[in-house]
């Protein structure tokens, strides 16, 4: 059957569907289980804390900077082709990734899986969209949606259950699962092309955002760890410098990775403003929280993964009443609530330290702060996509994706350092603890830390 023929309900339709939930699994589930392996990590490749910080930044910052070419060239050269493309080209740096000696080797494989991300992960959902069409169009993007938050569900534990066994499996996992997504699509999924897509590619667009990205996270990097230096501050006037051509550029070109229309609304420029306040903190949180439990409080990789399951089962139980309630009463309420509940349950992490239980102290925090991204989430990517044309709905979503990985990639280049963690100290359960009055490596972190939390 060819693309937007297809139907919910039929064989054709649930292989589609299938397809493309587990290539974006794929990369979800990987975003996730790092975050759980990274002490285990740091412990057997002997890496700092900078290490870490690119183990996870390599990835987003590729997949950010490139994950709106990668929806262009699957309207150019065709939906599928660049989705298989993308799921080998995972795979491939998986394995890298798996059989790395070295930090550095590690870093570069984590920087190349972030290019196939940016492959795979808009394809998804550009094939659901080119194969389906009116109604069950609709009924397949919400399937989507919710069968893509069980794989994140998923994700902790199995990434928990793995890293007990071996970090290196983390990656290992994704070579039989790419082999069965590719087997898939080519014998199930239609081929589909965009005839009326603008021709040529925004190359130098491309290149200044990956520049842009770059430079400003590894400046940012360099200054949150040691302080204003030549080097950092160089890379972070480099980085603003390419980051505005990215603008002057886009705003000439006859076919732009980002239309200028967009963002001559403002409610889709408050939106985005606002994803990159929201999308840095969870970045920064789900970093430190996982490191922060296993390090100190002594959880096991497993629980440490587990601790985020109450924020996506939450949000899959809620998000889809919280969408409703926007489209009732407008997203301001809850935009407004939605944040200010989530960071009441940031305060409740502060109770995390040497005896922590995840029942009284992890739990409630992790339900709260649950709670306020469902409130927030649904409105806001609602939000996103009513205030763009329906001829840049596709862009305005792309748009809102990179963005909310850019403000991961930032948050988590420059939030450590603030809060003075560097070199091996989230390997000391002395060091990653400041209450207990050890040297800090930023004393000012460390006075507010001493005032706020509790001894453990």
């Amino acid at each position: 059957m060819a693309a937007g023929e297809l139907r919910m309900g039929t064989a054709a339709g649930r292989w589609v569907l299938a397809t493309t939930v587990l290539g974006s699994g794929l990369a979800m589930i990987d975003g996730t289980v790092v975050n759980v392996a990274l002490e285990r990590i740091g412990t057997d490749l002997d890496a700092g804390f900078t290490g870490l910080q690119w183990t996870v930044n390599a990835y987003t910052l590729t997949l950010a900077s490139l994950i709106l070419l990668g929806g262009s060239l699957g309207d150019h050269l065709g939906r599928r082709r660049v989705f298989i493309i993308g799921v080998a080209w995972f795979a491939l740096a998986s394995l890298a990734c798996g059989l790395a000696p070295d930090i550095g080797t590690l870093i570069a494989a984590r920087a190349l899986q972030g290019v196939g991300g940016a492959l795979l992960t808009p394809g998804s959902l550009a094939l659901i969209s080119a194969s389906f069409h009116g109604p069950d169009r609709a009924a397949a993007v919400g399937a989507w949606s919710g069968l893509g938050g069980i794989a994140g569900a998923i994700g902790p534990f199995l990434g928990g259950w793995l890293v007990e066994w071996s970090w290196r499996a983390v990656f290992l996992i994704n070579l039989p699962l790419a082999a069965l997504i590719i087997v898939i699509a080519l014998r199930h999924v239609p081929e589909s092309r965009d005839p009326e897509s603008a021709p040529g590619l925004d190359i130098t667009g491309t290149v200044l955002a990956v520049v842009g990205l770059g430079a400003l996270t590894y400046g940012l990097t360099g200054l949150a760890a040691d302080g204003p230096g030549p080097i950092s501050l160089v890379a972070v006037a480099v980085g603003v410098l390419a980051l505005v051509a990215f603008v002057i550029v886009e705003r000439r070109s006859s076919h732009p990775l980002v239309p200028p229309a967009l963002f001559r609304n403002p409610t889709f420029s408050a939106a985005n403003v606002a994803t990159v306040l929201i999308y840095g903190a969870m970045g920064a949180v789900f970093l430190l929280l996982v490191l922060q439990l296993q390090v100190v409080a002594g959880f096991t990789p497993l629980a440490a993964g587990a601790a985020l399951l109450p924020v996506t089962a939450v949000m899959l139980v809620f998000s889809a009443r919280a969408g409703a309630l926007t489209g009732r009463i407008g997203p301001r309420l809850p935009m407004t609530v939605g944040p200010l509940v989530s960071a009441a349950g940031l305060l409740l992490l502060l109770r995390v330290g040497a005896t922590a239980s995840w029942v009284t102290d992890v739990l409630p925090a992790m339900l709260v702060f649950g709670a306020g991204l469902a409130l927030t989430v649904a409105p806001l990517t609602a939000t996103v996509l009513d205030s763009a044309p329906d001829r840049y709905a596709g862009a305005a979503s792309g748009v809102n994706n990179a963005v909310a990985r850019a403000a991961g990639l930032l948050a988590v280049a420059v939030v450590p350092g603030i809060a003075g963690i560097a070199g091996d100290d989230y390997s000391d359960p002395v060091a990653s603890t400041p209450a207990s009055g050890r040297r800090c490596s930023s004393e000012r972190a460390c006075s507010w830390w001493r005032r706020w939390r509790p001894p453990p």
